[in-house]
């Protein structure tokens, strides 16, 4: 079974990358000191919760990027070959 995430948490994560996509990277540690500074969230858990889907998100983007790439570099092989 995988996680859990509520609503809000998925929701909070999506903006925040929409408005600051280049203040999160794939390293939640520094994703949770960014997200300090950022909002002022009382519970630490909820903080957590959003610094590790922000996280994930992330990983996720970037799989998607290296695929497409991968993808692009076999048609121009193809093409030429």
């Amino acid at each position: 079974m995988g996680k859990v995430r509520t609503r809000p948490v998925k929701r909070i994560s999506r903006e925040l990358l929409e408005k600051y996509p280049d203040l999160f990277t794939i390293d939640y540690e520094k994703n949770k000191e960014a997200l300090k500074s950022i909002l002022n969230i009382k519970s630490k858990k909820l903080r957590n919760q959003i610094a590790g889907y922000i996280t994930h998100l992330i990983k996720i983007k970037q799989r998607t990027e290296a695929r497409e790439a991968e993808r692009a570099e076999e048609e121009e092989a193809i093409i030429e070959g």
